[in-house]
């Protein structure tokens, strides 16, 4: 038994009584604190009830909104084309909260892991969002290891991280110190190493590129500087 599925099985018990479960969750959350039960989070996505889940996701409460907004991606994967849902989760991407838009981020990485497609057409579409929370969840979401095993999904990476700093590139430069884009600008300074390490071929190519273009921007020098940190693209640098 792991931790995961004891979770698992006690909100299982707790299905019926949903203020028992409400409970359960909130004296289960982590919070206040500097982490959130994230086992517990995955937990509900895995097993909850939609009906729970749709009621969470607009829930005031931090926790209840994260553990809803993160199972949203399991609803999706059993309706695919539920526009209801999307507009759930992209409401989520803009949360002020930054937690709930990490559960944003576990919502599409759930998807992929399922059905990778699926993903790929979702960041596709969210990346040309004028809004740079919901392209901060697209690159944030397609660019987790796990996901960039096959060369289509290295290749979407790649592609999101391009077209996500052609979004920080077009934002005025009296509003770069925005927070929604200052998140996207800290997503970035490490999704590329992620996206590069995961098709070294290309990614080292691209990223050449973006290095090469970077000096006449300071905000794109600042990703490229906190890629070059990393180490996964530092042993990839050493070795080309």
């Amino acid at each position: 038994m792991t931790a995961r599925t004891d979770a698992q099985d006690d909100l299982r018990a707790l299905r019926h009584k949903p203020l028992h479960l409400l409970q359960y969750l909130d004296e289960n959350s982590g919070l206040p604190g500097p982490r959130a039960n994230l086992t517990l989070v995955d937990a509900f996505a895995d097993v909850a009830a939609e009906e729970m889940i749709l009621q969470l996701a607009g829930s005031p409460d931090e926790f209840r909104r994260l553990c809803g907004t993160a199972a949203l991606g399991r609803l999706y994967l059993e309706k695919p084309g539920g526009a209801q849902l999307v507009e759930l989760m992209l409401r989520a991407a803009r949360d002020d909260d930054w937690r709930v838009r990490e559960g944003v981020a576990m919502a599409l990485q759930r998807i992929g892991d399922a059905d990778p497609a699926l993903l790929r057409r979702l960041v596709a579409d969210w990346l040309g969002s004028d809004s740079s929370r919901v392209v901060r969840a697209a690159v944030a979401g397609i660019c987790e290891p796990r996901l960039l095993r096959s060369p289509e999904m290295a290749d979407a990476a790649l592609a999101a991280c391009e077209r996500a700093t052609d979004h920080v590139r077009a934002v005025p430069l009296e509003r770069r110190r925005a927070d929604d884009v200052r998140t996207l600008r800290q997503a970035l300074g490490y999704c590329w190493s992620v996206a590069v390490a995961a098709a070294p071929e290309p990614g080292l190519k691209k990223f050449a590129e973006l290095r090469e273009r970077a000096g006449s921007d300071r905000d794109v020098d600042w990703i490229v500087s906190e890629n070059l940190k990393k180490a996964r693209l530092q042993r990839l640098l050493a070795r080309s």
